[in-house]
Parts: C-alpha cells; sequence; structure tokens
C-alpha cells in the first residue's frame, strides 16, 4: 500500500479528495528580507548590574536564574540588550546597522553611570 502525503496536500487545500501534482519547472530566486540583526559588543568595563537594575526600570536583573541583565529598549527603536558584568552584550531586534549603531549609543550611555572600572584592552 502506497501512502500519499494527503494531510499536507489537505493543510494546504482543504480538499482531501484532491491529488497532489508535483510541480516541475524552475524555482524562483528567493526574496530575501531582514528580519532580525543580532550584534556582540564590549564595553571593556565592569558594570554594577545590581545598581543598574535600580536605578533603570527597562532593565531586568535576576543572577540566580541567569548572570546577564535584561535592558530592553524601546526608544529609539525597540531592541532588547543582554548585558553582563565584564561589560560584553547582544544586542538583538533590530533590522538595519544605523539602528543597531543608534541602540548601542543609546544604551552606552545609560550604562556608563554604573561601571565600576574599566578594562584595558
Amino acid at each position: 500500500m502506497v501512502f500519499k502525503p494527503f494531510h499536507l496536500y489537505f493543510y494546504r487545500t482543504g480538499d482531501w479528495t484532491a491529488d497532489p501534482k508535483p510541480r516541475r519547472g524552475p524555482i524562483k530566486a528567493p526574496k530575501i528580507q531582514i528580519q532580525n540583526i543580532v550584534v556582540s559588543a564590549d564595553l571593556h568595563a565592569v558594570i554594577d548590574l545590581y545598581a543598574l537594575s535600580k536605578g533603570v526600570k527597562d532593565v531586568d536583573y535576576e543572577p540566580e536564574q541567569f548572570p546577564g541583565a535584561i535592558f530592553r529598549i524601546t526608544n529609539p527603536t525597540k531592541a532588547t540588550i543582554i548585558l553582563f558584568k565584564n561589560g560584553k552584550m547582544i544586542c538583538a531586534g533590530t533590522k538595519t546597522e544605523a539602528k543597531v549603531k543608534q541602540v548601542l549609543e543609546y544604551a552606552s550611555n545609560v550604562i556608563s553611570k554604573y561601571v565600576i572600572s574599566l578594562n584595558p584592552s
């Protein structure tokens, strides 16, 4: 007994009686869209994450669950930064390089008030 992929065809068309026909011919080039850019950066500084989480309402820090602070930025553009005590951070949620730079500039200005010491590099 040969099984045909009716369940997939039904999902697409809603017709159990139709017989799926294989598609022939050249495949079109895919349409590419940037949905999300993820960037890692280093501030070369030791950050006081406790004070940062108390002083900035958009920062969540629960060291018992995760060693990094989560900084949710809504202005100048929507993005999320995971910030670690050693100054390394991961920025996600932007769609262009210009917006990445805006978000990182804004975040570094906010975070600079909570620097414990600078790391030579």
